[in-house]
């Protein structure tokens, strides 16, 4: 499945299609690729500013929304490079603060398909590739990059020690089960450890690797890592601590205790991303950041798609309506327990590779109805993978229109390519 983008701008546009083009041949694994492409391009992974760089199943995504506002909250310049985009490939890569304008963005896509053309690399090399030539070339005074998959064979993995200011993980459960745990010698069996296994192959020599806490085979095989890779580990739980309440967050660690205001956005898994910010800024020398830039940080970071409220528009009208990507165990969880003691409208849309067990089990007291819809430009479970209540609709706009006037909230989740059609549809697009 390739990871389809479309743009208005005709520029664009025809430099997408040719990433469409692009396949990653069966079982190919490791660097070698990005780092060729990388070395074409003058190797500007080595020329950027220091790079806070995240992992994690779940979370992660989160952590750097948070990591961005406390850092431009301080009054630096920060580039940003995450993934999946929701609506515009430009989401994807952030320079100094702004989305990439289209016009370089054309470029950028051109120069870097064009210097890679015979090395057939995949579609992620070639945006991490283009991110990293833009950071190197456009003055900032940190980094945020986000792991795409796993993170030991990531393309972002090519960052190395000197230009690290961090690594983290946030929080792991089991998901992209075909790439994470397909077999492979000398790795752990046991399913959650190899997630684990996988995530921690970003911890680089000397530079902290700062993690949540987790189950024990997974931690040890996150242990096993900082010290394979000579790099100092601050796991919560040990090297540092954080509380949460309503009225905000107590974080303490060996240079003294902060206290926070609780983040703005909505859910109960956020005040540890948070916290894992907060921790990645605390175990690092090469930018500072003062705990009124973190609390104005965890007020203004922004993240679209998760837990998000949707605005009144012409797709939600007037009606209460939450948007969440969220698609395996450990997502469901976290809108189970959010809507826990509530009823509502569920629109789901599902690619067929994920469980509909994942998401639908930890809502199921909260259900009063189920719709299936597609995921467009997608292969997604048919409304029989619902269970017998499921009605299916052709679409978002059609299942909002049938749900009945009763008052009760709607959660549109399953698929974040689900999602962003969704914040399209509603004018909603992220900046």
């Amino acid at each position: 499945m390739r990871d389809f983008a479309r743009s208005d701008n005709t520029a664009v546009q025809a430099q997408l299609d040719r990433l469409a083009q692009l396949s990653v041949p069966d079982g190919r694994l490791g660097l070698e690729t990005i780092r060729a492409l990388l070395d074409r391009l003058g190797n500007p992974h080595r020329k950027l500013p220091p790079v806070f760089h995240v992992a994690g199943t779940n979370g992660k995504g989160s952590t750097c929304a948070f990591l961005r506002a406390m850092l431009e909250a301080e009054g630096y310049k920060v580039h940003v490079t995450t993934s999946p985009h929701l609506v515009r490939y430009n989401e994807r890569i952030r320079v100094a603060g702004e989305l990439i304008s289209d016009e370089r963005l054309a470029e950028l896509l051109a120069e870097v398909l064009d210097t890679g053309e015979d090395l057939n690399p995949s579609f992620f090399e070639v945006t991490i590739a283009a991110a990293f030539t833009e950071f190197a070339r456009v003055s900032a005074e940190a980094c945020v990059v986000e792991v795409g998959l796993g993170g030991r064979f990531d393309a972002t993995n090519v960052l190395e020690p000197d230009v690290l200011a961090a690594c983290g993980i946030a929080a792991l459960g089991i998901d992209h089960e075909r790439f994470l745990l397909s077999p492979e010698e000398g790795v752990p069996d046991i399913p959650l450890a190899r997630i684990a296994f996988e995530k921690a192959g970003i911890a680089k020599p000397g530079c902290s690797l700062v993690t949540l806490s987790y189950p024990e085979d997974a931690t040890v095989e996150v242990e096993a890592a900082a010290m394979r890779n000579g790099a100092p580990l601050a796991m919560r739980g040990r090297e540092w601590s954080v509380s949460a309440s309503d009225t905000g967050l107590h974080y303490a660690d060996r240079h003294g205790e902060l206290a926070l205001p609780p983040p703005t956005l909505p859910g109960p898994h956020q005040p540890e991303n948070a916290a894992l910010a907060v921790a990645m800024l605390r175990h690092q020398d090469y930018v500072s950041v003062s705990r009124d830039a973190m609390a104005e940080g965890l007020r203004a970071a922004r993240w679209p798609a998760r837990l998000q409220r949707l605005a009144p528009g012409p797709l939600t009208g007037d009606r209460e309506v939450w948007l969440d990507g969220g698609h395996n165990p450990s997502a469901g969880a976290i809108l189970g327990e959010h809507f826990a003691g509530q009823r509502l409208h569920l629109v789901i849309g599902m690619l067929d590779a994920k469980d509909p067990r994942a998401i639908v089990e930890p809502l199921a007291d909260a259900v009063a109805s189920i719709t299936v819809v597609p995921v467009p430009g997608h292969d997604w479970h048919a409304v029989v993978a619902f269970g017998p209540a499921a009605k299916p609709a052709a679409d978002v706009p059609s299942a909002l229109a049938a749900l009945p006037e009763d008052g009760l909230p709607v959660l549109v989740s399953g698929s974040l390519y689900l999602a962003g059609e969704v914040l399209r549809l509603n004018d909603e697009l992220p900046d």
